[in-house]
Parts: structure tokens; sequence; C-alpha cells
């Protein structure tokens, strides 16, 4: 049997590039290389570039989607795209794939946009069952009304780019006198900047793949940083977090934090495998704090251990992916 011709898309041009090769790294290992044939491409800007094992470099043919190395042309059918940030999880890159034919195992253009984007993401699941912090959004060139901020939603806020990952630009704020220079600190990563209300909690990281004949829930983890919040720093520097899956929540809870998680799943139009995280009050109450369409897939990542307690491996919960997309793609 012919396997699966899959370029494995990684790197990106955000503050996340390096997260996203060292998460290729181990999805390419997780693969069956019985079933499938896998390049990792290394894209940057307009480059798509892969690396042979003799460290030679050779570019892919943007026009068709294909890679000749040494004389020897691949013609990809499949992208496995593990890109955070630009332009893998705003959706830039699902638009290109999508006028070249090739299925891909993510989010779909719309909903990359849209769950990239916290405001968006939170007008897409309004209306529902699902919690939200109250926020001001503020867009480059506005002057923020620091005052008025905080007589809206109180001490303390978090000030974020509406767009960005990995907490990049998130600054916590106590004093109405910090809001100026946070939210410059957050317009160094997006054009627009959430301002919003401290939600006091437990953070949970929610991963789920729903399929056209399954829901995969996957075990709750309970992030516990030891820094003020989850910041970068608490993300990728060991010791810096703790990271406890399944989490120790009530069954009330877990059950409120499932029903919430699928229903902002399919609001936002998700596909493949997502990570939803939300802050649980005292009172056992969820609030979405964000969707990560191309959650982190490296050896601390979130995602992998969830997949590890669940009783999967990496590369089973991918063969569930890749099939179920192949099988949307045919039948469009």
């Amino acid at each position: 049997m012919d396997r699966l011709k899959i370029a494995l898309l990684a790197g990106g041009n955000s503050s996340e590039r390096e997260i996203a090769l060292n998460s290729a790294q181990q999805i390419a290992s997780a693969l069956d290389s019985a079933k499938y044939d896998v390049k990792v491409i290394d894209l940057h800007y307009r480059n798509m570039t892969y690396t042979d094992a003799n460290g030679g470099k050779w570019e892919v043919d943007k026009n068709d989607f294909s890679l000749t190395v040494a004389g020897v042309r691949t013609e990809f059918e499949y992208a496995l795209i593990i890109i955070h940030g630009t332009p893998g999880e705003d959706g830039k890159l699902q638009g290109y794939l999508d006028m070249m034919g090739i299925p891909y195992s993510s989010c779909s253009q719309v909903s990359s946009a849209i769950t990239f984007d916290k405001i968006s993401t939170k007008r897409a699941v309004a209306g529902g069952s699902i919690n939200l912090a109250r926020e001001v959004l503020v867009t480059k060139g506005e002057t923020v009304d620091s005052k008025a901020v905080v007589e809206k939603l109180g001490l303390p806020l978090f000030v974020k780019p509406n767009a960005s990952g990995s907490s990049f630009g998130v600054t916590k704020v106590t004093a109405v006198e910090q809001i100026a220079s946070a939210v410059e600190v957050a317009f160094k990563e997006s054009d627009e900047v959430l301002i919003e209300e401290c939600i006091v909690g437990r953070e949970m990281g929610c991963g789920v793949v729903v399929t056209a004949d399954r829901e995969i829930l996957l075990p709750i983890t309970e992030i516990v940083s030891k820094r003020d919040f989850f910041d970068y720093e608490a993300k990728y520097t060991a010791g810096l977090s703790d990271e406890i899956t399944p989490a120790p929540i009530s069954e009330d809870v877990r059950l409120k934090l499932n029903r919430m998680t699928l229903e902002a799943y399919r609001k936002c139009r998700c596909s493949g495998i997502v990570r939803i995280d939300f802050i649980v009050t005292e009172a056992g109450e969820p609030y979405l704090i964000e969707i990560n369409s191309i959650p982190g897939m490296s050896s601390g990542s979130i995602v992998p251990k969830q997949v590890r307690e669940a009783g999967m491996t990496l590369g089973e919960l991918y063969d569930i992916v890749i099939e179920d997309s192949l099988k949307r793609f045919r039948a469009r």
C-alpha cells in the first residue's frame, strides 16, 4: 500500500516559531512510518524549506505544493499543520491549502481566524452557556482611558494581544498606572489589545477532538503556575509550573468543563486537535480563556500528557484526525 505523502508544516513567523519546530519533531516520531511518508517543512515567511539527513536544504514548489530532492519529486497529498501563531493558527495557511486542494489536519480557514482572534472567539460563543470575562477592546492608535477601564472592570486586570499565543505580550496589572505601558507591550504582538477583568480561580486545559462519529474529551489538566499567572516562562521553563493530569476536580466541575468545551468547539466550527482553556472559580464556575486551534505537541506540552493519560499514543490520535479530515475532504 502506498504511504500517504504528508508535509508536516512547522515553524511559522511568530514568537512561537521554536515551540512549533520542537512540536514537529515529536509528531514526526509519533506517526506510523508504515502508513505515512512524512517530511518536516519549515515555513518561514515566504519560504517552505525541507532539510534532508545530510543538512541539504530544498524548497517546496508553492505553485503545486511539491518537493523535489536530488531529482526525486514528491507531490504532497496531505498537510499536517503544527504552526502556532501566524500563518498556521490564524487561517492564512489553510486558505493557501484550500486553493491548492490539499486536505489538512487543523481547523478550517474561517474557524482558525475566529479562534485566533480572542474577541471574535468571545463573540462566537456568546449567548450560550459559556461564562466570559468582561472586556475592553483597544485598537492601535486609540487612547486608553485607564481610569474608565478600571471603573468598568476593576482591578487586577489582564492586558493581552487580541491575536497571539503562548502568553506573549500578556501583562497582569494591579494598578491603574500600569495599564498604558501594558497596552504598549501587547501592541508589539497584535494591532488590537484586549483588556479583561481578572477571574480568580484555577486554570484548566481541556483537550478535545470531535470527528464525524465520535467525541474524544481528553483528561482535563490543571495548570498551577509558580509565577503570577501561566505566562510564557511558566509554560516553557521546567519547574515553573505543575500540570496535573487528570485535574483534581469534582465530577460536577468536570462535566461543566466537558460541556463547555464541546459547545465552544462546535460554535467556533473547530476540527482536529484543539485545547480549550478555562478558569474555574471557587464556586465551581468555568470561564473561557481561549481556544488553541493548534496546541503545542512538544514532549512537555499539555495535550501529549493528556493523550498518554487517556491510554492512547499521539500517533493513534493523529491516525483518527487524519482519517476524519480525509473523509471530510473527499465528501466535499
